[in-house]
C-alpha cells in the first residue's frame, strides 16, 4: 500500500517543473522587454496534442542587430537567473528569425516581414494567445 509520502513525490516533481518553466517564461518575457522587442505574444500549446512544446513566445525586432541583441540577452538572463542553457538555437547566420529552444518553451525572434510571411499565430490559432505589453 502506498504511503502519503509516496503519493507526494509525483506532485512535487510536477510543481518543480511548473515553477522552473514559469521562471524561464517570465525571464524570457522580461529580457525581450528590456531589449525593446515588439509585439510580444505567448502561445499556450499545452492543450494541443501535436504541439512540440508547452509554449511559444514570439516577438519581433526591426533590425538584425536588435534581433541578435534580444537573442543574446535571453540566453544570458536565462542562464543567470534560471541556470538553464538552450537545448538548441537556430537562425543566427541569417538573423531574420532566431529560434531558441528550451524544450518546453520555444522563443521566436523575428524580423517583421518574416513574421508576417510565416504567420505563426495563425498556424496555432486554436491555442490560447496572450499579448505581453
Amino acid at each position: 500500500m502506498a504511503t502519503k509520502s509516496d503519493l507526494d513525490i509525483p506532485k512535487k516533481k510536477a510543481i518543480t517543473r511548473l515553477t522552473r518553466n514559469a521562471k524561464i517564461f517570465k525571464t524570457i518575457i522580461q529580457a525581450i522587454h528590456d531589449k525593446k522587442g515588439e509585439n510580444i505574444v505567448s502561445i499556450d500549446l499545452r492543450k494541443i496534442p501535436e504541439a512540440v512544446a508547452d509554449f511559444f513566445i514570439i516577438c519581433q525586432a526591426t533590425s538584425t542587430t536588435q534581433i541578435k541583441a534580444i537573442s543574446d540577452f535571453i540566453d544570458e538572463q536565462v542562464k543567470l537567473f534560471c541556470k538553464e542553457a538552450p537545448f538548441k538555437q537556430e537562425g543566427k547566420q541569417a538573423m531574420q528569425w532566431i529560434l531558441i529552444d528550451y524544450v518546453n518553451i520555444v522563443v521566436h525572434i523575428m524580423h517583421p516581414q518574416t513574421r508576417t510571411f510565416y504567420k505563426l499565430e495563425d498556424l496555432w490559432s486554436d491555442a490560447d494567445i496572450k499579448k505581453h505589453e
